[in-house]
């Protein structure tokens, strides 16, 4: 719209301008040829009758009109420049030989286009016509340019902000659809449709059918980690009866490791489709609400300090009230407590933990342990991998980071691992 204003404007300039020297020209124009018909009229009579009755006629000329008027002005003087008739008071600086044209002063403040002619050996003459009126001409001109134009530029600021706001509802349509992709049906294309009306039909179709190809997979998911658990449950189950019937030691102790291993793979499976599920709806806001980061990092801290307590390490926090966000509370909650879980179980006894969150929101969990090796701090957020200071960690699966920054990005937020010389910090921020 700005841009349109701005061309419109340069458009009345430019046409203002035109007219403006069209007119000039054709005024200036009108006064030559005037007074080129006016000294060819005074040249025949100098050549018919004389210098008497040149002077004559010169004189009637300038008294039928007031001398200040718009009339024609003249001097027929020697080649001194002596006056002989006419009122103008001196001769200008025209050369009659070449009939010199040019603007010359009128009285005290007037000017005119004038012409000088050689009549005789010692006779000469100039004739002027008064242009003061031209500039009330040209300022007509630029008065209704500037009326006209102002109304111009209003009327094109008008349209197009009319054409703006068409466009962003049109374009609101655009992001409804895929804030909603379910209201399909009001995103058909319309029979008369232009090319914006098609493009929302069709981004609306594709992202139904995205939602719907995500409704497949979640439900294939879904029912594939049933049919996991169901048999591993029942697995379970049998290792359990089997330890009641109290087998010999080494077999309890076998029987014992084999349940640990069935609920390591029941968690892995349960952490995979949680990553999957938070990759899935990276970007999508809905159900997302208010949540009090604040309070649900000081309920963690506080939950975890006694565990910190029982294993000799100190946990402090430094947190900033009222630090709210958009998001799951249950998925922030895991996020947290997946990276608290790794500092307690790798900083040695001893160790101190600090958890520091900030508007922004900004929230960093450092320690002082042994901290990430840098050769691994490139891919400790992959799925499955394991640094070197874990993989005597049975227990651990290495998914515990991957679904950290995968709950991260369905937030909208950024998981990094800060370039630290002594222990490790995660950062949390937009």
């Amino acid at each position: 719209m700005l841009a349109a204003i701005g061309l419109s404007l340069a458009l009345v300039l430019a046409l203002w301008f035109v007219t403006h020297q069209t007119v000039l020209s054709t005024l200036n124009e009108g006064a030559q040829n005037e007074v080129d018909v006016d000294i060819a009229g005074l040249v025949d009579i100098y050549a018919s009758n004389g210098v008497e009755e040149l002077q004559s006629r010169i004189a009637d000329r300038v008294a039928l009109t007031p001398s200040d008027g718009n009339t024609p002005h003249y001097l027929l003087a020697d080649n001194a420049g002596k006056p002989i008739a006419g009122d103008i008071a001196a001769w200008p600086e025209l050369d009659p030989m070449v009939s010199e044209t040019g603007i010359i002063r009128i009285g005290a403040s007037s000017e005119g286009f004038a012409r000088a002619v050689q009549l005789g050996p010692d006779l000469k003459l100039v004739v002027a016509r008064r242009i003061d009126s031209n500039r009330n001409v040209l300022r007509s001109v630029a008065l209704a340019f500037a009326i006209g134009g102002t109304v111009f530029v209003l009327l094109v600021a008008l349209l197009g902000r009319i054409a703006a706001l068409n466009l962003q509802r049109r374009i609101g349509q655009i992001n409804l659809a895929f804030r909603d992709p379910a209201r399909e049906r009001d995103f058909a294309t319309k029979e008369n449709g232009d090319e914006i009306d098609e493009l929302t039909a069709h981004s609306a179709a594709a992202l139904q059918r995205q939602r719907d190809l995500m409704e497949a997979y979640k439900e294939t998911s879904e029912q594939l980690a049933h049919e996991m658990r169901t048999p591993l449950s029942h697995l379970d189950n049998r290792l359990l009866k089997a330890l009641k019937e109290g087998p010999a030691p080494a077999v309890a102790e076998r029987l014992a490791e084999a349940r640990a291993e069935i609920r390591r793979l029941v968690q892995t499976l349960e952490s995979l489709l949680d990553i999957a599920a938070s990759k899935t709806r990276r970007g999508d806001r809905s159900g997302l609400e208010r949540v009090d980061m604040s309070a649900m990092i000081h309920r963690i801290c506080d939950l975890y300090s006694g565990s910190a307590e029982e294993t000799g390490h100190e946990l402090v926090w430094h947190l900033e009230p009222g630090v709210m966000i958009e998001g799951e509370e249950r998925q922030l909650s895991r996020l947290v407590t997946n990276i608290l879980d790794n500092a307690l179980k790798y900083v040695p006894p001893g160790g101190r933990i600090e958890v520091t969150l900030t508007h922004g929101p900004e929230l960093v969990i450092a320690d002082d342990g042994p901290g990430i090796a840098p050769s691994d701090r490139t891919r400790v957020f992959d799925r499955f991998y394991r640094g070197r200071a874990s993989m005597g960690d049975v227990n651990g699966s290495g998914l515990g980071l991957a679904l950290a920054r995968a709950i991260a990005e369905r937030h909208g937020m950024v998981l990094e691992l800060d370039d630290t010389e002594k222990g490790s910090s995660f950062r949390l921020r937009r």
